[in-house]
Parts: structure tokens; C-alpha cells; sequence
């Protein structure tokens, strides 16, 4: 069986969709922002369940979209341990495994790229991001990278997986599509036959320059790509927004809702509730719906229910996003509308803080499992 690979032309990024063929659970690797409505597309023609948005890391040369793929379709992020990805919801290390029905990838870590990179193993085939690529691998020079790592990844790691093991790469600028292990170590022009010191002077010797949206996407990728640029101090009350009467701290949305001035509202999809877990008497008004996320048509009605004449309302999705949206919406409406910013992914000193149990607390309040 293979996996489902996309291709963005902009950045020569390979995303691919793996999926257990019984269940339809599906996991997605290394997305990219610009290609969301096709990869929501993809799922629905394939009838999938997104259960898991990876990186293989930190990238530099295009802003992912598993915030929003999670956000959208009730998934869970994840990504490699060492690269810093604040947000996300697992922090893989080496050997971790993840399943998807009844399949499972297993986590690799090989270092070089960055000091985070790592490559998913799934059957027979191995998904290697940054780290190898078709009769090259990726470059070393800098954001944590290091040649002598990137040697010790491709041979000391990768290179012991069987040599039939199928190879999908992360990029490719020549229109190659995969390759296999026993190619390109017999093979690759960086690395087949070479010496470390031999590698490491090639690397050396590259002179690339720089990813042309580095300043641009390693900030926002370290946030899992999404709205991350607002932190709110507990000091601060509310920060002016366009649309809706303001952003709050989910310290100021709770003392709202425990004195009674505001009804807090989670506008999630009934998916993410049934898969994260749900928050004890907050009103469930879903500002889109999967399968499709197709948008609710009965926001409008349900919203105004929910929430008492001369009451604010304040509105909680898992990043700010739909939030957003959906603050606009209630204020054209009628209603005082706040957006909780970042959601529960935001910063865990304003918003939210680790359960003993390995869930989350809003500000003190305890999500129920699903």
C-alpha cells in the first residue's frame, strides 16, 4: 500500500497522506498553508478521519497547515521533540509510535538538518522529510543543522533499514517522486562511498543561500502555523480587535464567566470535542462541522440561545481561529463578542495549564474526556 503524495510547486514540498485502508483513520505529513483546501479535499474524496498532522520539522521554506488541518478536522499535532514546536500536541522522540487505526508509523530521530529532523517509518516505506532526499539529503548550514549529524543519520540510521524500504522524500527539484533505501546508499551523490570527513567537506562546500521565507516561516512553524502573535499578560485586560469588541486572556475570559458578565462558548467541531474532550458547561455552538467542515447553518440560531440578553459572550476554539470568525459573526449579530486568544494551544501562563492526568485545565477548569 502507498501513501497519498501532493506536491507544492512553490516550494518543491512533497506532503504526504497515509491511511489504514479498514477504518479510514488517515495521518498527513509535512502540510503546507497554500495547500489546505486541496488536502481538505483529498480527505473527503477519500473518506478520511484526520487523526494526525506531523512534521518532520521546523521548516524554512514554507509555513505548514497542521494547525489549521487539526483545527479543521479534529486531528491531533505532532512533531519531533528537539525542534521546538511549542505547540503541538505530542512531542515525539526516537522510537515513539503514533497509530492510525491499525497502522502505526515509528518515529526516527536524525538529527542534521536540524537538530530536531526526523523521518516516520510506516510498513515497509519511510517518510525521511529534510534528512534524505533523491541522490542528495538536506542542507546543514544552518537553523541547528550539522554535517557530521546528517552523516552519523544517513548511514547509522537510515541506511540499517532494509535496502527495499521505499524512500518519500520531503522535496525533490527535479520531478523525481521516491526511491529506495538500497539506491541511495549505493547511490547518492552526497553520500554513497563517502567518508564523514568527505561528507562533511561537500556539505561544507554547497554555499546555498538562504530559504527565501525563513524569517517568515520558522516563527510561524514553531507555532504549529497559526495565529501565535498576540500573548496577552495577565495584566492586560483586552486588546482592541477589527470586527468584534475585543481579545482576551483565558485568565480574564474565566473571572468573566465565574461572575456571571459573560457565557464562554466553544465554537470547536463536535469531532474535536468527541476525540480532545469537551469543557463542563460551556455551551457547544460549532462554527463548522466534519465531515467537509462545512459551516454551520445554525450558528446564528444556536449562538443567540446560548448566550442571556446583556451578557458578553466570549468564544473558545483549540487556536483563535474559528474564534475569530465566529466573534465576527456573533457581533454582527448583535452581541458583545470576545475572541480567547490561542485557544487551548495558547501560552499555558495566561490560558491554560497541564492536568495531572495528561489533559488539559482551562484556567483551573477541568476538560471532560471524551
Amino acid at each position: 500500500m502507498k501513501p497519498i503524495q501532493l506536491f507544492d510547486t512553490a516550494s518543491s514540498t512533497y506532503t504526504y497522506v497515509a491511511f489504514d485502508p479498514v477504518t479510514r483513520d488517515a495521518i498527513i505529513i509535512d502540510p503546507v498553508d497554500t495547500q489546505l483546501e486541496r488536502d481538505l479535499q483529498v480527505l473527503r474524496e477519500h473518506r478520511l478521519k484526520l487523526v494526525w498532522a506531523l512534521e518532520t520539522h521546523a521548516h524554512a521554506d514554507h509555513i505548514t497547515s497542521a494547525g489549521q488541518l487539526a483545527e479543521l478536522a479534529g486531528a491531533k499535532t505532532a512533531a519531533p521533540a528537539g525542534c521546538g514546536i511549542s505547540t503541538a500536541s505530542v512531542q515525539l522522540n526516537d522510537g515513539d509510535t503514533l497509530a492510525f487505526g491499525n497502522e502505526q508509523v515509528r518515529a526516527l530521530h536524525t538529527p542534521g538538518h536540524t537538530a530536531g529532523s526526523m523521518c516516520f517509518v510506516w510498513r515497509d516505506q519511510v517518510f525521511t522529510g529534510d534528512t534524505l532526499l533523491i541522490n542528495g539529503c538536506g542542507r546543514t548550514d544552518f537553523q541547528s543543522g550539522s554535517a557530521e549529524a546528517m552523516y552519523h543519520s544517513l548511514t547509522q540510521v537510515l541506511f540499517k533499514l532494509p535496502d527495499a524500504t521505499t524512500v518519500w522524500p520531503g522535496h525533490d527539484y527535479q520531478g523525481k517522486t521516491r526511491s529506495t533505501i538500497g539506491q541511495e546508499k549505493a547511490s547518492n551523490a552526497r553520500v554513497a562511498g563517502k567518508t564523514q570527513e568527505e561528507f562533511v567537506a561537500i556539505m561544507a562546500a554547497l554555499h546555498l543561500p538562504p530559504p527565501k521565507r525563513i524569517d517568515e516561516a520558522v516563527p510561524a512553524n514553531l507555532q504549529s502555523g497559526l495565529r501565535h502573535d498576540a500573548h496577552l499578560s495577565n495584566s492586560l485586560r483586552v486588546q482592541p480587535a477589527d470586527g468584534y469588541a475585543g481579545d482576551v486572556s483565558g485568565v480574564l475570559a474565566w473571572e468573566w464567566v465565574q461572575s456571571g458578565e459573560a457565557v464562554l462558548v466553544d465554537v470547536r467541531s463536535d469531532a474535536e470535542r468527541a476525540w480532545v474532550g469537551f469543557v463542563p458547561d460551556a455551551p457547544a455552538v460549532a462554527w463548522k462541522q466534519w465531515p467537509g467542515m462545512a459551516s454551520n447553518p445554525n450558528f446564528d440560531a444556536e449562538l443567540q440561545a446560548a448566550v442571556p440578553a446583556g451578557k458578553k459572550v466570549v468564544l473558545l476554539c483549540r487556536s483563535g481561529v474559528r474564534s475569530i470568525a465566529a466573534a465576527k459573526r456573533a457581533t454582527e449579530l448583535g452581541l458583545q463578542a470576545y475572541n480567547i486568544l490561542e485557544g487551548f494551544e495558547g501560552d499555558p501562563d495566561s490560558n491554560a495549564q497541564r492536568g495531572h492526568q495528561g489533559g488539559w485545565r482551562f484556567h483551573g477548569l477541568p476538560w471532560r474526556q471524551g
